[in-house]
């Protein structure tokens, strides 16, 4: 059965079938040979390629992500200076019309009732502007807060640890306390320098130190453990403001618009939309906003109009919104600018992220209070607003007071001047344009 069994796989000579077997698989051993080597290089190059391939995917995967933040860096950059374009500079050159085809030709406007030289509001704008706080209600303030007694302490006045405080009289302040002594600086250095502009739009505000053995709070032990409050930490103690509503950008600063100078003013006064009343309202309140442009780009404000600007490229309905920590007196039309606590030193140390926002909006004001470019003409000239608001702060505080808040740095002083040289600029800038036109 064996040999026949061989004789079936062909074998037909007279040597044993094994003898041939063996031979057949000898001759095949250098194929089986290449056939593992193959194998062994096949192996080794989708080794080499998968480690090669997926590291280099991982490389451009974060190179795109890499490359694409950039991308929406510069591009939220380049959308916002495309939204916001200095459109202002367009009607010298004739390179755009006005936005409101009231008139046929903005070089046929001269100076009218509402503006005056091309770039300041005239004296119908300024004798209806509302009183506001001016210097002898702050100093009614500093001196009561040296006197006050307090009596209550809730929570109220914005976010974290700020305090609603009613005194024994009645009066109400609100009191902010931070953890960031800068940012109480920042608070108080603002208020400083908008009484040095002249600006009536920031309540009185003083200085004080959380002191359980002074009559100012002795009788809130309780409440200010409470609020977590600690010892020898200064804060700012603003009058407390009733009847407040909030305040919405005017629509001349949104993008659709863009800028205000003296063709837009004219552009207002044709708008037959608009009566004598009407027109004057809005015009007083674009007054208070030329000073509130200049103020917060001097400080480099962050939470009030740059929050909403550089939040617009992701949301475009947010210029519709109220504008952060402004408000308008219900009974006066005053705008108040409130929560400072970001300008001077905070903001100064983002300057880098946040210049572009800062300089939308003072890039396109052409219309200024006298007033007000009147003192950033004079402080440009002597270069002297550090003296000035370290003297103010010296004059008003007493040594408990500055020996734990420390004066307004060298640095902030530094890029102060700076920015009053920008806004000195830019009054230049638009007088040269616009007063002859």
């Amino acid at each position: 059965m064996a040999t026949s069994s061989y004789v079936n796989f062909g074998h037909t000579s007279g040597k044993s079938p094994q003898i041939h077997w063996d031979r057949d698989f000898k001759h095949k051993i250098p194929v089986y040979r290449n056939l593992g080597l193959l194998s062994a290089v096949f192996a080794f190059s989708v080794g080499l390629t998968i480690g090669i391939f997926i590291p280099l995917m991982y490389y451009n995967v974060n190179a795109k992500n890499t490359t694409s933040q950039n991308y929406h860096q510069t591009t939220s950059a380049s959308l916002i200076r495309t939204i916001f374009l200095n459109n202002s500079y367009g009607y010298v050159n004739n390179t755009k019309p006005p936005p409101v085809s009231f008139v046929e030709s903005p070089g046929s406007f001269t100076d009218n009732e509402y503006v005056e030289e091309g770039i300041y509001w005239a004296k119908k704008v300024e004798k209806n502007l509302p009183e506001g706080y001016k210097d002898q209600k702050h100093l009614i303030w500093s001196d009561y807060i040296r006197k006050a007694v307090a009596v209550r302490l809730e929570s109220g006045c914005g976010r974290m640890q700020n305090r609603l405080v009613t005194f024994e009289d009645g009066l109400k302040g609100c009191v902010r306390y931070r953890q960031n002594t800068d940012q109480i600086q920042g608070e108080l250095f603002s208020f400083y320098l908008a009484q040095i502009l002249q600006l009536p739009n920031l309540a009185p505000s003083a200085v004080s130190i959380v002191d359980l053995t002074s009559p100012l709070w002795t009788n809130l032990h309780n409440e200010i453990a409470s609020a977590q409050w600690n010892s020898n930490r200064p804060i700012v103690v603003t009058q407390f403001i009733s009847n407040l509503n909030s305040a919405n950008i005017p629509a001349i600063f949104k993008p659709l618009e863009k800028h205000l100078n003296k063709f837009d003013v004219m552009n207002m006064t044709k708008n037959p939309l608009l009566d004598k009343n009407d027109l004057l309202k809005n015009l007083v309140e674009l007054a208070q906003w030329s000073d509130l442009i200049i103020f917060d780009y001097l400080t480099a404000n962050l939470d009030r109009i740059v929050n909403n600007l550089y939040n617009y490229q992701w949301n475009v309905n947010i210029m519709e919104a109220p504008a952060h920590n402004l408000a308008r007196k219900a009974d006066s039309q005053l705008l108040v600018f409130l929560d400072n606590e970001s300008g001077l030193l905070h903001g100064y140390r983002l300057l880098k992220k946040y210049e572009i926002y800062h300089s939308i909006l003072l890039d396109n004001l052409c219309v200024f209070r006298r007033k007000t470019a009147n003192v950033i003409k004079k402080l440009k000239s002597k270069g002297n607003i550090g003296t000035l608001l370290r003297d103010m702060f010296e004059r008003r505080n007493g040594a408990s007071v500055k020996d734990i808040l420390p004066t307004l740095p060298d640095k902030s002083v530094k890029i102060l001047n700076e920015r009053i040289d920008r806004v000195h600029a830019q009054i230049i800038k638009c007088q040269s344009m616009f007063a002859k036109t």
